[in-house]
């Protein structure tokens, strides 16, 4: 396969700004494919903390599918994906996740990343974190996830919040192994 392809899903978690910045870089890696399923919460979160609408958001990604479309090929382990990542993941995304329950899409091709054993990079956004969503989260990584916390990096100076933004989309986009610009670190 000469084209490349990541799905990128979008839960009802507040971070919609570091998801929308991790589709431009996306769309900066030349041969690569970027299927993103946004579930409605995800959408709504998106319209109200970026302003984007759903045409515009679309605009991000080689293809724009339905939650409620679970016959579309991210569902299928026959679409090859480097993997997926989800940006931001809700507790209620990693917990369907975590159980199996996949009644959308999102969560369906969750499941088929981990049962084809791609990699599934998850987002999570709450604060404080329950003991629920700390086990949850255990389980998510015993199963083969990475857990990759939207932590800022203050050692990279960050003077906005879309500095922040930029350095968290490029570490993502470093766990699928693309071109992301994240510097090396070189000690102090």
């Amino acid at each position: 396969m000469d084209t490349q392809r990541l799905v990128v899903g979008i839960s009802g978690a507040s971070g919609a700004p570091l998801a929308v910045e991790l589709l431009r870089q996306l769309r900066c890696v030349e041969g690569l494919e970027v299927h993103l399923v946004c579930s409605r919460w995800g959408l709504a979160t998106v319209q109200h903390e970026t302003g984007l609408t759903a045409a515009e958001l679309e605009e991000l990604c080689y293809k724009l599918y339905s939650n409620e479309d679970c016959g579309s090929p991210p569902a299928s382990g026959s679409f090859q994906t480097l993997g997926m990542a989800v940006v931001p993941c809700s507790m209620k995304t990693l917990a369907g996740i975590v159980t199996g329950y996949s009644d959308s899409l999102l969560l369906r091709a969750a499941d088929v990343t981990l049962k084809e054993r791609r990699r599934l990079v998850l987002v999570p956004r709450e604060c404080p974190l329950s003991t629920l969503h700390l086990r949850n989260l255990c389980t998510a990584s015993e199963l083969g996830a990475t857990i990759l916390p939207p932590v800022p990096a203050y050692y990279e100076h960050p003077e906005t919040i879309q500095d922040i933004d930029r350095h968290l989309a490029a570490k993502i986009l470093q766990q699928f192994g693309l071109p992301g610009g994240l510097r090396e670190w070189e000690g102090l």
